[in-house]
Order: structure tokens, then sequence, then C-alpha cells
């Protein structure tokens, strides 16, 4: 996810295109967490299943686990984009399922292994060339490639929330917001409990203008999960606040970047919110708090400047 600014238009595609920007200082994380659980058919554990986490976003990048005695696993250190996940287990079944890592984000993800069919039918073969193809479009910034893609891969599978997610994402990148805003509400009715595609609308609405959707949207979007359980990462927390501020909605604005260090302590530009937020409110003691850390963060940041004159001023006898 990439960062928004205060008072300016965010002018990048958000989601799922595998070439993610990191916001605040140099020193902010920069990589994201994938982790989940395998069951059987009865719905018993698996332990030692083999799990191969593939990257899609244009690198050849793959990882194989295995899971515990509890079924569960995890991966660390991940690039931010779309994987492929795929779970095996000898005289168990297999399962795959599509997911989206970003900065500081750990989705979760659940498997229940079936006895693998004979092989994948033409239909899903074609599907996975189309998807794949979109995907290698996209982080290459063809995004009229990309965007007939995934359209194509749509009418394959209509079900595919990666396909509206990378669809939505390649259609921002070319201004064309109507057809980005359904792409993205696709992605949301497909699954409901995902934060991604709500922050995503909540990024475009606030990139076009519309504080109040933009402010609702990030509402929302604050109230819920990073998706299947896990917790929101630091930069869409952070995202949210800034368009909650932008809506003049500076208490809303507050919570959400205390929220983002929280969750990052080393979030410089959350950092520098934070001191803008309780300032804001008069509380001078801890916004000095907050602009020191963010000299301390990034001493040579965009906002360093501000900072030591606010420091100065709040110094001063």
């Amino acid at each position: 996810m990439i960062a928004l600014t205060v008072g300016a238009r965010l002018l990048a595609a958000t989601l799922a295109l595998g070439l993610v920007a990191a916001g605040g200082s140099a020193f902010a994380q920069t990589t994201g967490t994938l982790k989940g659980k395998v069951v059987d058919g009865k719905g018993a554990p698996v332990d030692k299943a083999g799990v191969t986490i593939e990257f899609k976003g244009g690198v050849n990048l793959k990882r194989e686990i295995t899971t515990n005695k509890k079924g569960e696993f995890i991966q660390v250190g991940l690039q931010p984009g779309p994987y492929l996940v795929t779970v095996n287990k000898q005289d168990v079944g297999v399962a795959e399922d599509q997911a989206q890592v970003g900065i500081g984000t750990a989705p979760e993800m659940n498997f229940t292994l079936k006895p693998a069919a004979k092989g994948p039918s033409a239909e899903d073969v074609a599907f996975r060339k189309l998807f794949d193809e979109g995907v290698a479009a996209a982080g290459a910034s063809k995004h009229d490639d990309a965007i007939a893609k995934f359209s194509e891969a749509v009418k394959m599978q209509a079900d595919c929330y990666a396909c509206y997610m990378n669809l939505g994402g390649s259609l921002y990148e070319k201004k064309d917001l109507e057809k980005a805003e359904a792409a993205f509400k696709k992605a949301s009715e497909l699954r409901p409990e995902e934060s991604r595609p709500i922050q995503a609308l909540a990024d475009l609405y606030n990139a076009t203008g519309k504080r109040e959707e933009a402010a609702a949207m990030a509402t929302k979007a604050a109230g819920m999960s990073g998706g299947s359980g896990t917790a929101a990462s630091a930069q869409d927390l952070y995202n949210q606040g800034v368009i909650l501020w932008n809506s003049g909605k500076m208490a809303e604005a507050k919570a959400q970047f205390e929220a983002a260090v929280k969750a990052d302590p080393n979030y410089a530009d959350a950092n520098y919110w934070l001191g803008m937020a309780h300032l804001n409110a008069g509380g001078t003691d801890d916004a000095l708090k907050y602009f020191e850390n963010y000299l301390k963060l990034a001493p040579t940041g965009p906002m360093a400047e501000q900072a030591k004159g606010v420091v100065g001023s709040i110094k001063k006898p």
C-alpha cells in the first residue's frame, strides 16, 4: 500500500500490483508476513504438509515450508505483492489460493485439503496463463495489457478476488476511476471480510476529492481487520488517518495515527502526523514527543524543517 500524503492527490495504484512503495522513513518496515492453517476433510490439522509460496509479481521468487503439528505455517520477510499459495500432503490432498501481502501485514489463510484431481482442466490452464500474464503486465506498468488479461480472466472465473483487485489497480493507474471503483466494489463483495478493497475505495475517493465518501470508507476499514482475522498494517492505518484528517475528522484521524505508530513505532510520517494531531488538540507535550521521534527517524525527511520549527516553538521559553 502506497502511503498517502496529507492534502495531496495520490497518483499510484495501491493494491495487488506487486510493486509497492513504502511510506515514511527509510527505517520503516518494508516486508510482510503470510500465515495460515491447513486441515483435512474432517477438519483435523495436517502436520508436515508442504506449503509453496510463489510470488506472482513479475519476479521469480518461491518459498517452500511445512506445517507444524497444529497444521499452522508462517513465512516472514515476504516482498509485498500477489502470491499463489499451494498446499500438498501425500495421501491427504492439495489446495491452493491467492494472497496479497502488504508492508507490515500478515494475511491469514485457511486450507482444507482434498484429494487431487487427475490434472487441471484446459480451462484452468488457460485461466492461470491469463492471470499470470496480467500480473506480469501490471508489474511492467503495461496497464492496458493487464486490464485486458484480467478482464478475460474474470469472464472465466467470476469469483476471482485477486483478479478484481489487480484489475482495479490497473484501471486506477489508467485513471479510469469509475471502472476501478466497480472492480474494488466487486472484490469487496467477493470477500466482505477483507479490509483491503475498502481501503482501496477510500484511497480512490480521497484522490478524487470525494472527502465524505473517503472518510466513510476509511472509517469502515478502520473497524475491520486486515482480512481473515489479521490486524491492519501500519501503512493502512496511516492512510486511513490521512483520509480522515483531510475530511476534517481530527479526533478519528488521531486515533488512526496512534494505531499506526503502535503497529510500527519507526514509521516516521505516522509519528509526524500524530504530533500534528496532538498539537491540534492542544497537547504540546505529547506533540513534542512525536515531532522529536520524527526527526530521529527522518532527520532529512520532507517534513523535517516543519518539525524543527514546531519543536523550537514548543521549547521556546
